[in-house]
């Protein structure tokens, strides 16, 4: 947060890799890169910024997009940086990171970034998440057009679906002319139609996130206004009075996706400000930690952000 504040007061565009940031305070970076006249942006290549890319297509050909789906492999809140040492160490990573990814912690942040740009909700704490082993373009059949059509759209994931690790956005159309053309072009009958981008490639895409914003001051992805959805800190075990909790990705916490105003109407301990906090009672396993379990760090830039941004947005 320090870094994007600075690059701001130098009149700097940021292109940020940083879900956690995004998820948690990004609504009132996004104001602050507004006054200084810049561009704040999140990426290509990761996943959110896939799918917004393709929610943006679903869209410009004339359909509503209702649902922005992520692929999954695996989904276990309890895994924690031991249970993940062996995958951190074949493929050169941080145990805790891909503790992150395992336990659902990453692709709520994800997630929520996504429900920020395009406004649409989660329909239950912690998404839906089904364990689908078909393709993706069976969704259509899963979901419930009318449903979706009630709530506006929904961010969302499935475990273990084809082609993975990709993305989806399920797009809705009812004009029986353009339905006919679709099922000339094996998209199925619809009202519901499948659109799906089956790999991200990071490494090679967010060099060109810094020349659309460079050349186009053009974001990939970025919130839209007040939060839409955020992410709340559950227990990952048991925990103590006193015990200073540890960051995302370890041994005592995990992340959901829950909608903004149930967050604030339940004061729910956002996840990305849950690490150095003190629990001040005991909270059992699965239970979400709100602002009146714990004692806060002094002095956290972030804090203060975060304070901002309800503010501002209340």
């Amino acid at each position: 947060a320090g870094v994007l504040l600075d690059a701001f007061a130098h009149c700097k565009s940021v292109v940020m890799m940083n879900a956690e940031l995004d998820a948690t305070i990004g609504p009132i970076l996004k104001v602050y890169a507004d006054k200084a006249g810049v561009i704040l942006s999140g990426c290509d290549g990761d996943q959110p910024g896939v799918e917004v890319n393709l929610w943006r297509y679903v869209k410009s050909i004339g359909m509503n997009p209702l649902v922005c789906g992520n692929i999954k492999g695996l989904q276990d809140a309890y895994r924690n940086p031991t249970t993940q040492a062996g995958f951190a160490k074949q493929w050169g990573q941080q145990a805790h990171m891909v503790t992150s990814f395992a336990d659902g912690s990453k692709i709520s942040f994800e997630q929520a970034i996504v429900a920020n740009h395009t406004g649409m909700r989660v329909s239950q704490r912690g998404m839906e998440g089904r364990d689908f082993r078909g393709h993706v373009d069976e969704l259509t059949k899963v979901y419930d057009a009318a449903a979706l059509l009630e709530m506006g759209g929904m961010v969302d994931y499935v475990v273990g679906a084809q082609p993975g690790p990709g993305v989806y956005v399920i797009g809705y159309c009812d004009d029986p002319r353009q339905q006919h053309y679709f099922r000339y072009y094996k998209m199925g009958d619809g009202p519901l139609y499948s659109f799906y981008t089956p790999y991200h490639l990071c490494h090679v895409e967010v060099p060109l996130s810094a020349a659309r914003v460079a050349l186009f001051r053009d974001a990939v992805i970025a919130p839209q206004g007040a939060p839409v959805v955020d992410v709340i800190t559950l227990a990952k075990t048991d925990l103590k009075a006193g015990q200073t909790l540890d960051g995302i990705g370890w041994y005592m916490t995990y992340g959901q996706c829950e909608n903004a105003d149930v967050v604030r109407a339940q004061n729910l301990l956002p996840m990305g400000l849950a690490e150095g906090c003190v629990l001040k009672r005991d909270v059992s396993r699965d239970h979400p930690l709100t602002y009146a379990d714990v004692i806060l760090p002094a002095g956290r830039l972030c804090d203060r952000l975060r304070d901002e941004q309800n503010a501002h947005f209340s």
